[in-house]
C-alpha cells in the first residue's frame, strides 16, 4: 500500500463495521452531517478501498469477521499509512484501549456511543491532522466554521449546499495550493453518488458567483487553487 499524505481536513470517512445495522447507520449519520462517508464489513474490503480511494479518516471496528481490526491497523502503520483512525468497538476495557492505542490508533470511542460525540472527535482528529487549534478556517475575508457549518464572507454569512460546503472545506483547508480534481471529486463523492462528467465544475461555478470569479482558479489538466485575498 503507498503511503498517502495529510490533507488537512477531514471530508471523506471510510467505515469499516460488520454490523449490517450500525454501518448504514453511521453512513447516514455522517453524511447528515456533512461527510462523504463509505461503508465496508471487513478488513480486506477496507484494505482495496485504502488502495483505490483516498479517505482523510477511517472509522474502525475492531471485531471484524475473518481478520480484526487491530490486525488491520498494525498493517496499515507498517506500511507507513499515516490516515487517522479512529476505533469505534464494543471491546471497552482499559487493556483494550491501549492495544489498539498503542497499534497506532488516533482515537478510541467505546459501544454505545453517541453520535454527537463521534462527530466531535471526527473534527477533533481533523484539528489535529491540519494543525489547527481552532474550528475556524480562514482565507483573506473568507471563514469557514467546521463545528457550526457557518461559511461567512466579509463578515456576512453565505450559504451553501452540502456539496458546495465540502468543495469549500476542502479549498480552504489548502487555502493558495493547488488541489488536484481528483482530491475534490472523492471529498465530495462517496461510491454510491451518482456522477455527472460536469458535477465538479458545476459546483465550482456556483461558489465563483459567491465569492466572486477571482477566488477560485482553475488549472487545466491540475485542478483548483482558492486564492487569500485581503479583507474588504
Amino acid at each position: 500500500m503507498p503511503s498517502r499524505p495529510d490533507h488537512g481536513s477531514i471530508m471523506r470517512i471510510l467505515i469499516v463495521e460488520d454490523d449490517p445495522l450500525l454501518g448504514p447507520g453511521l453512513k447516514t449519520g455522517l453524511a447528515q452531517d456533512g461527510y462523504t462517508a463509505d461503508w465496508v464489513q471487513t478488513a480486506a474490503l477496507a484494505e482495496h478501498a485504502l488502495s483505490v480511494e483516498h479517505f482523510d479518516v477511517a472509522v474502525l471496528d475492531l471485531g471484524l469477521p475473518g481478520r480484526d481490526g487491530l490486525s488491520l491497523l498494525r498493517d496499515l502503520r507498517g506500511h507507513g499509512i499515516k490516515l487517522p483512525v479512529l476505533i469505534l468497538t464494543a471491546r471497552d476495557t482499559v487493556a483494550d484501549k491501549v492495544a489498539g492505542l498503542d497499534a497506532g490508533a488516533d482515537d478510541y470511542l467505546a459501544k454505545p456511543f453517541d453520535l454527537d460525540e463521534l462527530t466531535a472527535r471526527i473534527r477533533a482528529l481533523s484539528r489535529r491532522c491540519s494543525g489547527h487549534a481552532t474550528p475556524l478556517l480562514r482565507a483573506g475575508a473568507l471563514e469557514l466554521d467546521t463545528r457550526n457549518r457557518r461559511v461567512t464572507l466579509a463578515g456576512t454569512p453565505l450559504e451553501l449546499p452540502p456539496k458546495e460546503y465540502v468543495l469549500l472545506q476542502t479549498l480552504i483547508a489548502h487555502a493558495d495550493h493547488v488541489v488536484a480534481r481528483a482530491r475534490l471529486l472523492a471529498a465530495c463523492y462517496s461510491w454510491e453518488d451518482g456522477l455527472e462528467s460536469n458535477a465538479l465544475e458545476v459546483h465550482i461555478h456556483h461558489l465563483r458567483g459567491k465569492l466572486g470569479k477571482q477566488r477560485i482558479l482553475t488549472l487545466r489538466g491540475v485542478g483548483y487553487k482558492l486564492v487569500s485575498l485581503p479583507p474588504r
